[in-house]
């Protein structure tokens, strides 16, 4: 199998949250969504982060992402800090150095499938890596659909498309936002595997958050998140341990349960 160099990262985490604490609104109609969160997030690996609804995933990736700020607490990409960054800095780290990989896909509908996976490189004005393209379209076997739109492809055929376009410039860091959410399951374990072949072949970071077990069980280690704090992890992940944990984390969460 074709190979490329491993992104720019040489540390042992590759993006680290500190004390990070996210409320939203003001008052009494504040809501801590984040509370007091310490979590490194290993360079080369795939993690999967989980919990009940509301339990804090989604806004924990938005701030590691840089999306959003927050509250209080650091958020670390490498060595960089993003909660000292203007947002002009912001928007730049994100295009440079950060890839996303959304449930809706969000190509644009005017580009061919080419067209959108060179896209961010070229507002960022990098030449693209020839090698490194050829070699995550052979992966993502997207080779005979780059003239294609995205209205000409499958939803599995635009998420491939998305991930290429995320891997191409060699972010530190891919987020994956529930990116099986639009498709059916043989093309989200294919998707799926693709991720896994990122890290393996790559060396990328990827980080998804997911309420699938199936999913989550792709991923070298889940991350279990409830009330807006750390409630654990599960290594090695298997789709009935992840279900395990989950239903442990609801038990707790019950009125009267035992903490």
């Amino acid at each position: 199998m074709t190979t490329v160099d491993a992104p720019r990262h040489a540390r042992a985490a590759a993006a680290t949250a500190v004390d990070l604490v996210k409320v939203h609104g003001r008052g009494d109609a504040a809501v801590r969504a984040l509370d007091g969160v310490d979590l490194e997030i290993p360079a080369a690996r795939f993690t999967a982060v989980m919990g009940p609804s509301g339990s804090g995933k989604s806004t924990l990736m938005h701030l590691l992402a840089g999306l959003d700020t927050a509250t209080s607490g650091r958020v670390l990409l490498g060595d960089t800090d993003l909660t000292a960054c203007n947002d002009a800095q912001l928007t730049a780290l994100r295009r440079e150095r950060i890839g996303f990989v959304f449930q809706n896909f969000n190509l644009l509908p005017q580009l061919t499938a080419e067209q959108n996976i060179e896209l961010p490189s070229r507002l960022a004005g990098r030449r693209t890596d020839a090698g490194r393209r050829s070699a995550l379209i052979d992966l993502l076997g997207i080779g005979d659909r780059l003239g294609h739109r995205p209205t000409e492809l499958s939803g599995g055929q635009q998420q491939r498309v998305a991930v290429a376009r995320a891997l191409l410039g060699r972010p530190d860091v891919v987020f994956a936002d529930e990116p099986t959410g639009n498709l059916d399951t043989a093309s989200g374990h294919e998707l799926l595997g693709l991720l896994q072949a990122s890290v393996r072949d790559f060396g990328q970071t990827v980080v998804m958050v997911t309420h699938d077990p199936v999913a989550a069980s792709f991923a070298d280690e889940v991350v279990l998140l409830r009330d807006g704090r750390l409630a654990g992890t599960v290594p090695d992940p298997r789709p009935e341990s992840v279900l395990a944990a989950l239903s442990a984390l609801s038990e707790r969460a019950r009125p009267g349960a035992a903490v």
